[in-house]
Order: C-alpha cells, then sequence, then structure tokens
C-alpha cells in the first residue's frame, strides 16, 4: 500500500501529515504540527482519532527556522512508520501566480517559475520551496504535488481582482490573488456536506491564525477576498500589518529613509498582534495578558474582521451564515464573542453558551445568519490532489 507525505508550511509553523492512499479519500495516519518556529518551538503528534501520540519541545537547533522544523517532522514520521513506501508527497505553496490555478506535479521548470513568485510572498514562499527541496532529496522517487492557496480565488470577477492602477500593471500581474485557499476548499466542500442549503447561497469565511483573511463565497466559490497581491493585506495578523494606507509607505520612505527591505522586515515580521501590543503575536499570550496595550491588539483585529464582515456581505448582495476556522477562528469564543456582539443589525445573533463549548453551531435561533466553528484541514485538501496526480 503506498504513502502520501504532506508539507504545509506556515510564517510560523508547519504542519505535517502521513497519509495512505487507496480508494476513497486518503486516509491520516499520523499528523503534526511544529508551532511557534523561531521562539519556543514545540512538536505535537496526533492520532488518526485525535489522540495526541506526542508534545515534544524541540533543541535549538531544530526550533530556529523551517529547516530545522522540517527534519524534526521527517525523523517523527520516519521512527514511528520506517516501513512506509512514500510514493508522492504534497506541497502547500502559498503563490501560483496567474499560471498555476490547479494543483501541479513539480518539475524543474515549475520550480523556476514559482521562484519567480518569490517577491510574492516573501514570508512563505521560501519556505514552501525549501520544503520543496528537502522532500526531493529524502524521496527521490516520489513524485512531487504543489497545491496553490492562490488557486481557489481565481473565480474572481475583475472588480474584486484588479487595483484601481493603469491596466498594464494588471496585465503584468498586479492584482488580487487572494490566500488561504486550500483552507478555504475544504470549507466549502464541508459545508457541501454539513449545510448543503447554505453551502449555496452567501458565506463570509474568517480563517484566523498567525496569518489571517476572509473569504466570501457564492455557492461555494470564491467572490472577494480581504487579502490582494501579497499576504499583507486585509486583516492584521499575528506579525503583519494587514490594510494600511500606501501613503504611510511613502511617508517611511521619504522622512524615516527607510528601504525596500526595512519596510519588508517593519510589515512582514514586526506589525500586527506583535506590532500593536509590544508583547507577542500569539493571541493565546494576549488573551492571557492584563497588559492594556494587549487589550487594544485584540480589539483592533476584531474591529478589522467586522470591518471585513460588512464589506463581503455588501460585495454577495446579503449573508446567509458565517463560518469561523483557522487556529483562532476554531479555539478562541472570546475572539468570535467580540467579532459577533452587536451584530444583530446584519442578523448575527450568538449563544454565548455553545460559542464558549466551540459547538460546531454557535449563533442562536433568534438570528437569521448561521454562524458555525468548523476546523479547517488543508493537508488532506493537498493529500487528495497528490493522490489524483500520483494516481495518474
Amino acid at each position: 500500500m503506498s504513502h502520501l507525505l504532506v508539507l504545509n508550511a506556515g510564517s510560523s509553523s508547519l504542519k505535517f501529515g502521513l497519509f495512505q492512499s487507496g480508494p476513497g479519500d486518503p486516509q491520516a495516519l499520523v499528523t503534526g504540527l511544529v508551532e511557534r518556529i523561531g521562539g519556543a518551538a514545540r512538536l505535537v503528534l496526533t492520532g488518526p482519532d485525535g489522540d495526541r501520540l506526542a508534545q515534544t519541545d524541540l533543541p535549538a537547533r531544530h526550533a530556529q527556522d523551517h529547516h530545522g522544523a522540517l527534519h524534526a517532522a521527517l525523523a517523527e514520521v520516519e521512527t514511528r512508520f520506517p516501513e512506509a513506501e512514500i510514493t508522492a508527497v504534497g506541497h502547500r505553496v502559498v503563490h501560483g501566480g496567474r499560471d498555476f490555478a490547479d494543483p501541479m506535479e513539480l518539475t524543474p521548470d515549475v520550480i523556476a517559475r514559482l521562484e519567480t513568485l518569490v517577491p510574492f510572498a516573501p514570508l512563505h514562499q521560501p519556505h514552501n520551496l525549501a520544503g520543496v527541496q528537502a522532500a526531493m532529496a529524502e524521496f527521490p522517487q516520489a513524485r512531487q504535488v504543489a497545491c496553490f492557496d492562490t488557486a481557489f480565488h481565481r473565480s474572481h470577477p475583475f472588480v474584486n481582482d484588479t487595483f484601481a492602477l493603469p491596466r498594464a500593471y494588471y496585465d503584468k500581474g498586479v492584482r488580487r490573488y487572494g490566500f488561504h485557499g486550500l483552507s478555504y476548499d475544504y470549507i466549502s466542500g464541508a459545508l457541501a456536506e454539513m449545510a448543503p442549503t447554505l453551502h449555496k447561497g452567501r458565506v463570509v469565511v474568517a480563517h484566523l491564525g498567525n496569518g489571517a483573511s476572509m473569504c466570501g463565497m457564492l455557492a461555494g466559490r470564491s467572490l472577494a477576498s480581504t487579502m490582494g497581491f501579497s499576504a499583507l493585506d486585509g486583516l492584521p495578523m499575528g506579525t503583519r500589518s494587514g490594510q494600511v494606507d500606501p501613503g504611510v509607505l511613502l511617508y517611511l520612505m521619504e522622512q524615516e529613509g527607510m528601504d525596500a527591505a526595512a519596510i519588508s522586515d517593519l510589515l512582514y515580521k514586526k506589525s500586527g498582534l506583535l506590532g500593536l501590543s509590544g508583547i507577542s503575536h500569539d493571541m493565546r499570550t494576549l488573551e492571557e495578558s492584563d497588559d492594556p496595550h494587549a487589550r487594544q491588539a485584540i480589539d483592533y483585529f476584531t474591529f478589522r474582521i467586522r470591518r471585513e464582515l460588512g464589506g463581503l456581505a455588501a460585495a454577495l448582495d446579503g449573508l446567509d451564515a458565517v463560518v469561523f476556522t483557522g487556529g483562532i477562528g476554531e479555539n478562541s469564543a472570546r475572539i468570535r464573542h467580540q467579532v459577533c456582539s452587536g451584530m444583530g443589525w446584519i442578523g448575527i445573533e450568538l449563544d454565548e453558551d455553545a460559542n464558549a463549548q466551540n459547538a460546531s453551531v454557535i449563533s442562536s435561533d433568534l438570528g437569521r445568519v448561521r454562524v458555525m466553528v468548523i476546523p479547517t484541514n488543508e493537508e488532506l485538501v493537498i493529500a487528495r490532489a497528490a493522490a489524483r496526480l500520483a494516481g495518474g
């Protein structure tokens, strides 16, 4: 029986999974997460039934960057499943640009084209491609398959895909790509099974984690996204600024003397929840803090979610459901409460008891809009694509 390995590198985390291929959906044998890379990193290993198999604090040589985290993850998989025959490795690749709208087998030519997109996603694309190179070296006979976070949003109409710049820039690829597409793809499929009527309607999905965005779906397809040309736009994130007036960037260049590298470092690594609070990029740490700056960072985060929710509802010509997903969206009752409180005008009424229990439906019967919590599973989306291409 052949096996599939899935690698999903985020900005401060690495998710991985070993799947057994066969008829129907690939079956997870083990999944894992290395979180807080660059800090007090730890590896958590979970069995197929959700039971925690191991939790290990990583030594410094594996905690500092994604390369070390990947080494620790592969060692864990090989130790527990030494007989696994890995025939395909599926990779999350954040940016597919204009050309890659479907899963693609990775060849030297494809990899070279993806490397040209590093400036579009400098916080993620290098980690994604480093994982590809490491997997090719570790499993030279396996087929390497890329799944693109931007692909789900290629259905955007022109008005949600462009900027008001001279048209020549749009033709060169300066457009709103949107991200977190693998997560939205999974949520769309899950909704089709759980609530097919809602799936056919107008749904806003909030993927809230260290990276955060929102997507307006109509009949299961992306109509609008809060993220744009890069993974910087829209909501504030762990260390990323989210929406910012372009005039601020001009000011930083002209008055503060900052060059492109310094501005990039500021926007990607020193802003967001970390920059606002001065404490941490991790929502769990902020929620536990009594520092007023932590509260202000949380308040700004939820304010922007509420503002974008209204905008996406307008783009969809109404709203039938809101889905929370991602590490924060799935686990933080406080964030969901702050987002939904006072939103009765749009049809949202929260059931506080259900919200506190992280129930799958957290709206009350008084609200017209269904509010749900659905854990995402990007790894399964990647495994499905790898199985299709490997089987072909």
